[in-house]
């Protein structure tokens, strides 16, 4: 089969994202019997929308068992978007970043094939994209930390299904992806059957347009990023820099901007919002704001325009459970055996004292917790006001509770009555970090 997976080394760290589907079926199995020896992690998400997604988990998870392959699972409880496709991606790809993190990994291979690259260009070609976005997706994407690759991304539906049928591999069928009220099952069930019917290898030509794109989009973007440094500095567009430029550059300008927040998912935004951000970039308004997807919030503010989050909402309202290593958000939470640190960014615990297991939230109204060294509890607002945190900065940092939703800790805050003193008996011990997206700004 017409897979290229040579840039792969002997003994690889993979994470490997596993709906359970024969896709994701079909590349776990194809990097398990690859004689390189990977140390394969199945990453797979329980969205719990189906009845039969509690038995495809287990599934799941006893072919990683039989065949000796890592597994990490996890499930959706509940969801707090109108959007549940776009919370969903986001929900995955932090659980999948943090699997990323906690075991080294080189890689994240997602099964994307050539189908997917097609329903992706016409899907972005109807509703406007820019030139990376008429593109698709890459095959190979070299994040901060670590390449995605879509090593799939030469086969076409069929031709994995054929194989795992063939083969008798076990892969679980979502009867969803029959229905017509998807926008991308109607591309599935409807223009593509009808391309295919014209060249069989109709998905091989999408792979080359989308590469040419890209190749170009490479170009282009070296050259506006020569043209454009005084007008994009620090994710921030300098509005007079800005309006000196060729309409196509300040397109190009804002497109980078959005991706800073939205990154290759552009079903998100499309034509309407550059226009919509141009329009108030150019208006005579010294100040003024536009709406985003995702409760973000386009801000001009004199001479700057730049995205912000909205936090006039609680941002997430979901409970993030902590074991050895969690992401959230610009936060970094792990587990060490000893520490020097008795400042707020580290927690000492005994675990006889909570109840287990431990999670991460955002602050709710009416928060309140036992501030270690101070009789009674206290408001979560109230110390947040008292440590000078800026109001739009309070929903941003995420609370440590138990299982009881006791709060326990206001990283980098307060500790709550729980905290023990270096000297005395602990059996958990929790650092904080905070990735910056600023140098200049401090840790709150």
């Amino acid at each position: 089969m017409n897979i290229n997976t040579s840039y792969l080394k002997e003994n690889d760290v993979i994470v490997v994202a596993t709906s359970g589907g024969p896709d994701s079926m079909f590349l776990l199995n194809y990097l398990k019997n690859d004689s390189r020896n990977f140390k394969l992690i199945c990453a797979h998400v329980n969205h719990k929308m189906r009845p039969e997604s509690d038995l495809e988990y287990l599934l799941v998870k006893k072919y990683c068992e039989k065949n000796n392959i890592i597994f990490e699972g996890y499930e959706i409880l509940e969801y707090h978007s109108d959007n549940f496709h776009n919370e969903a991606r986001v929900i995955r790809y932090d659980f999948f970043k943090n699997l990323v993190k906690k075991y080294h990994a080189k890689y994240l291979a997602t099964a994307h094939h050539g189908d997917d690259l097609m329903e992706t260009i016409l899907m972005r070609i109807a509703r406007g994209s820019n030139l990376s976005g008429y593109a698709g997706f890459k095959e190979i994407v070299k994040k901060d930390n670590y390449i995605c690759i879509r090593p799939l991304i030469h086969l076409t539906k069929d031709e994995i299904k054929d194989y795992m049928d063939q083969h008798k591999l076990w892969y679980a069928v979502d009867n969803s992806n029959a229905e017509d009220h998807y926008t991308r099952n109607r591309y599935r069930h409807h223009v593509l059957p009808f391309l295919k019917s014209e060249d069989k290898k109709i998905h091989e030509k999408y792979l080359k347009y989308s590469e040419e794109l890209l190749k170009n989009n490479d170009f282009i973007e070296r050259q506006v990023k020569n043209i454009s440094k005084k007008a994009y500095v620090n994710n921030k567009i300098i509005i007079d820099e800005y309006l000196i430029l060729e309409e196509f550059v300040e397109r190009r300008l804002i497109s980078k901007l959005l991706h800073t927040i939205y990154g290759d998912d552009l079903f998100l935004i499309n034509d309407a919002h550059i226009d919509l951000i141009d329009k108030l970039i150019k208006s005579k308004k010294t100040n003024g704001v536009v709406n985003l997807p995702n409760n973000y919030l386009g801000v001009k503010s004199y001479n700057t325009f730049e995205i912000i989050a909205n936090n006039n909402e609680v941002i997430n309202n979901n409970n993030y459970e902590f074991n050895d290593f969690l992401v959230i958000g610009d936060y970094e939470f792990s587990k060490v055996d000893n520490i020097d640190d008795k400042s707020n960014y580290v927690i000492r615990l005994d675990s006889s004292e909570i109840t287990l297991p431990l999670y991460f939230r955002y602050r709710h109204d009416g928060d309140k917790m036992k501030v270690k060294n101070l009789s009674g509890s206290k408001k979560i607002k109230d110390i947040l006001i008292d440590a000078k945190v800026p109001t739009n900065k309070r929903d941003l940092i995420p609370l440590l509770v138990d299982s009881k939703d006791e709060i326990i800790w206001l990283p980098g805050i307060k500790k709550s009555q729980f905290d023990k003193d270096k000297q005395d008996f602990c059996d958990i011990i929790i650092k904080c970090e905070r990735k910056e997206k600023d140098e200049k700004e401090k840790l709150i």
